[in-house]
């Protein structure tokens, strides 16, 4: 009897592990959806299974950072933006080296950054519409839903970009140069 699984767990995170070594191989546009399968040990039909297109495959974990962002607005008695941005915090945390490449193919392709930007459209409207369920006023939830996902943004860059402290230190910097804007 053969011993070898047929089976191999995380699919989904081979994939991903594997297009952005092919994208940083030999760039974005170069490689196929068939070629990531194959380096993921795969098939083609697996990769559609688990993304709509090779795009998908960069963008993937933003419906988990959304989750994250909508469950700590769900979950706080007060401070539901911060609240929020804390569970977005831990769910990138460990990731870092992981976003530090996805967030360079993102920022070397047009098509990927005006997706990038589609996907913070979402998150904008996903984190109103939680703020709106706590009971805040549309126009208040929809101007520190816009706030927030900006500053979440500044402060992720600036946590890439760095090799020390953590993102949660980062919101917290951007958030107090917000406050003492002239």
């Amino acid at each position: 009897m053969c011993s070898i699984a047929r089976w191999k767990p995380n699919a989904r995170e081979r994939l991903q592990a594997a297009a952005l070594d092919l994208f940083a191989e030999r760039g974005y546009d170069q490689a196929t959806a068939a070629e990531i399968a194959a380096r993921a040990d795969l098939t083609e039909r697996t990769f559609f299974r688990h993304f709509a297109d090779k795009r998908e495959v960069l963008f993937a974990n933003e419906a988990t950072m959304q989750a994250a962002l909508v469950a700590g607005v769900q979950g706080a008695d007060t401070g539901y933006v911060q609240a929020g941005l804390e569970a977005v915090a831990a769910e990138l945390e460990p990731r870092r080296a992981e976003l530090r490449r996805r967030a360079a193919l993102i920022a070397s392709h047009p098509a990927l950054r005006e997706r990038e930007l589609i996907k913070q459209a979402a998150t904008v409207t996903a984190l109103a519409a939680a703020l709106r369920d706590r009971g805040v006023e549309a126009g208040e939830a929809e101007l520190s839903a816009e706030v927030a996902i900006v500053m979440l943004r500044v402060a992720f860059d600036r946590w890439l970009a760095t090799d020390g402290g953590d993102l949660l230190t980062q919101i917290d910097t951007v958030r107090g140069q917000l406050e003492r804007l002239p």
